[in-house]
């Protein structure tokens, strides 16, 4: 199981689709094109020293209970989700939720209602793990979190374009250079 199984096994997709107006398979597919963009947003500006920083100063801001047991979709601070996709993306916040829109039949307003929910979860699930012992919590700004980071994005065909839509490589080609617009 990848860690992007991990994560969206914590999430009750039956109550995000209601939330989202949508039936739970699409909700699902949803959130298996968002999620390893979202990850590879946070690699891409983790790639910089100051990134990583604000990314490690993010994660201490986030507690690993909101994954613990599964998802309170109610716990999840959506304007705090929105602060985060803004770091992650930056201006390319927009352009990302059309490319990945147009994977799911043009519906980029259900992806741009999508990220910031899953935002938040994917902290927590990234703080959860870092706090673990998954890596060194003093480590969240270098080579621990980054390694972290790939790892998840490495369980989805080592970074490498599948083919199938559903893979994280295939995914993370297609968005290209709009990840790692964020601030750093």
């Amino acid at each position: 199981m990848s860690s992007i199984d991990d994560i969206l096994a914590t999430i009750p997709m039956n109550s995000l689709a209601s939330q989202l107006g949508v039936d739970p398979a699409t909700a699902e597919s949803a959130v298996r094109e968002a999620l390893p963009a979202l990850v590879g947003g946070m690699q891409a500006n983790a790639a910089d020293p100051r990134g990583a920083a604000s990314l490690a100063g993010a994660l201490d801001n986030h507690s690993p209970q909101l994954v613990d047991g599964g998802v309170n979709l109610d716990e999840v601070d959506t304007a705090d989700g929105e602060k985060i996709v803004s770091h992650v993306f930056g201006e390319n916040s927009g352009a990302v939720a059309q490319t990945l829109g147009g994977n799911l039949g043009g519906n980029s307003d259900l992806v741009q209602k999508l990220l910031p929910i899953l935002a938040p979860i994917v902290l927590s699930y990234l703080a959860q793990k870092l706090r673990g012992g998954a890596a060194q919590p003093g480590a969240a700004g270098g080579g621990g979190l980054n390694d972290l980071l790939g790892s998840i994005l490495g369980g989805l065909g080592g970074g490498q374009a599948q083919g199938q839509g559903q893979g994280g490589g295939g995914i993370l080609d297609m968005l290209g250079g709009l990840l790692g617009g964020g601030r750093r």
